[in-house]
This record gives C-alpha cells, structure tokens and sequence, in this order.
C-alpha cells in the first residue's frame, strides 16, 4: 500500500501485489481501465466487505488519482462521462448531429414522443447493458418498438429508459479517440439483427478502415475537451446521405477487437499517449 504524505512533495510510498512492487514516484503516466474488485479474506460479512472496500477505494483510489501524471483517462472524468444524457448534451453543445431522444419511465411521455418523431423508435438501456441473473450474463440490446409495445407497457415504469428515433443507416463507424488521433473503422450489418444493433451477431459483420469527416472530427475534439478524456469510444451511425450521426461514446471501451478486425493501430496510439508522443 501507499505510504504517507509529505509536505511539499506530495505522495511517497509503494504498491506491493504478488507480482510486482511499484514506487509511487516512478509513476509518469497511468492507463485507466475496467480495474477489478477488491478480494478480501474468506470469512467476512458482507457489511464488513462493503465497509472494507469503501475505505480501499477511497485509501488507494484516493491516492492513486492525487497522483501528478498523464491519464488515459482520469478515473474521475470517466466516471462523469459514462452518463448518457451527458454525453448527448455534450455531443451536441460540439456541433454533433444527435438523434431525437427522450429519457422516462412514463407509458404516455413515449407514446407522444412516437408521435412526434413521426416514425420508428428504438429502446436502449440508460446505463451498462450487462447484468448477471441466474449466474449467467446476459446482455440487453437496443431493440425497436412495435406496435404490440405500445399496446402494453407494463413494467415501463419501474425505472428510467432511453428512447431514441430511428436512424436510417448505410453502416455504423465505430471511431476509437486516442488523445488528437482519430481510429475509425466502418461496421457493416450482415442480418436483421446487426442492422438494429451489431453487438447482437458479431459473426454477421464485416470492417473496414475510414476517415473521419473534417467538422465531425473537430466536434469529437471538443467534445473530448470538454469531458476531459484522452480515450473514447465512439459509436456513430452513418446515413445513406452520408451524415454521421452520434450514438453513444464509452470511455471505457472495448478496442482490441476492432484493431484485430482492421489493423488500426489502437495499441501503439495508447502507448504514444502515455509516453506523450504527439500525434
């Protein structure tokens, strides 16, 4: 664990794991990702454990984000920027095109907002589309509302959820940020399932490596900026028109699978990052 405080220096000390030992002042930069959960000695209550693993976050977490170094990204400006209705306010504030969309847990607001759109919607989770049940994780995909929905929406409303007009698509770009550089691979759907959402059949789709638009790129820019993050995410949807439109950007994403797919060179763009190479 982390050692003490001094004046003027800030934090001294070390990490110490079963693998390695870490001094604290040698840390020059830190790749912020998916960090697994505290383990604590079998034998303990759950209250313990939560107890246990509060003053953790805040004893570890705490000192390792006082740390004065590059982040990709600040756990702190990540943990904001996984919100939803922020990234769309931000997405637009940047010039971005959005879809229309409502958050609600209310049956009556989503069928005005159906008649206001004036065509199909889609229903997505607000927040992570993953949840355990039974032992078995299960995923909840972005899925179109029909007519049998409308007719009965019991259970709506238990808790909030997303709902968003339809976009007609050509394919999807998923655009890996990396500090200034821009990563953009095209996805396109190879069934019925894909086209609504292409996490839904992976086995369906095809890759190929694009550029970014110039005003979509610089509105990615700002938007980064704003959110203070050096790593995204981003999931657009391309119109036949060719208009890129904004879904969604995880600062926590997966990458590895889409530079396996495409060859961008995802990887090298991090480690240039931490080292501050520019671009």
């Amino acid at each position: 664990m982390p050692g003490a405080s001094t004046p003027g220096e800030g934090w001294a000390g070390g990490l110490t794991t079963a693998h390695r030992a870490l001094d604290l002042s040698d840390v020059s930069a830190v790749y912020y990702r998916a960090p697994c959960p505290f383990e604590f000695a079998a034998g303990m209550s759950e209250p313990e454990r939560r107890f246990a693993a509060a003053q953790a976050r805040a004893g570890l977490g705490g000192i390792i984000t006082a740390l004065d170094c590059r982040w990709v990204s600040h756990p702190a400006a990540m943990s904001r920027a996984e919100y939803k209705p922020l990234q769309l306010a931000t997405a637009q504030r940047a010039g971005l095109s959005i879809p229309s969309t409502l958050i609600t847990n209310t049956p009556d607001a989503v069928k005005a907002f159906v008649g206001d759109v004036g065509g199909q919607v889609i229903c997505k989770p607000v927040a992570t589309p993953v949840f355990i049940e039974g032992d078995q994780l299960k995923t909840v995909y972005t899925r179109r509302v029909t007519e049998a929905d409308l007719g009965d929406m019991r259970g709506l409303d238990a808790t909030a959820q997303l709902f968003q007009a339809w976009v007609d698509k050509a394919y999807e770009v998923r655009l890996t940020v990396v500090g200034e550089r821009l990563l953009a691979a095209e996805i396109h759907a190879g069934s019925d399932a894909a086209h609504t959402d292409w996490r839904s059949d992976y086995g369906s789709l095809a890759y190929r490596t694009t550029t970014t638009p110039a005003d979509v790129a610089d509105g990615v820019r700002r938007y980064m900026k704003d959110l203070d993050l050096r790593f995204a995410a981003m999931d657009f949807i391309v119109t036949p028109d060719g208009e890129w439109v904004f879904l969604e950007a995880n600062p926590c994403g997966q990458w590895d699978w889409i530079q396996h797919r495409t060859g961008l060179p995802i990887a090298q763009a991090i480690a240039d990052e931490l080292q501050g190479v520019p671009a």
